[in-house]
């Protein structure tokens, strides 16, 4: 009997990379897309960083569970108070945290003020019923007449003059 080869994480990863390439390719990287894709990376770090902080200093952290959520907590600005580190690394850690939670909500508000900036684009009226562009299309038309009718008036006197 054959047996399975071992799964092949780096064939998965191109996977992964292509599917993206593509998909980017194809729509364009939203604020939406950079949004979620920073959102999961803290949700990870929180994660990550709460199990850290639970080997760090157990004597405060006595679960990791609460080690996730004091993470979840700083990452997100909320700050509880309800356990604080009191190692160093566990401050220099927290510290990570609070600055990382105010990039991912710096960013979330970025997509979100971003797809209500595209919407009211969406919205607005074609550019030749746009009042102000008509205007300035007629304001254009009279310049170029202005110019001609100048350009016209100098030529004349050097055809007058050579007579």
């Amino acid at each position: 009997m054959a047996e399975n080869p071992p799964p092949n994480h780096e064939h998965t990863t191109f996977r992964f990379e292509r599917w993206w390439e593509r998909r980017i390719e194809r729509r364009g990287l939203r604020p939406r897309d950079a949004a979620y894709l920073v959102a999961a990376f803290w949700a990870v770090a929180a994660v990550t960083f709460g199990v850290i902080e639970r080997v760090v200093d157990p004597k405060t952290f006595k679960t990791v569970w609460l080690g996730i959520w004091w993470a979840i907590e700083t990452v997100t600005t909320v700050g509880y108070g309800d356990v604080v580190p009191s190692q160093p690394a566990g401050k220099v850690i927290g510290a990570f945290l609070m600055l990382g939670g105010l990039s991912l909500l710096a960013i979330v508000t970025a997509a979100i003020t971003s797809g209500f900036v595209a919407r009211a684009q969406a919205r607005r009226k074609p550019q030749e019923h746009d009042p102000v562009m008509v205007k300035l299309e007629q304001l254009g038309t009279e310049l170029q007449r202005v110019k001609s009718e100048l350009e016209q008036l100098r030529a004349a006197p050097n055809k007058n003059s050579s007579s």
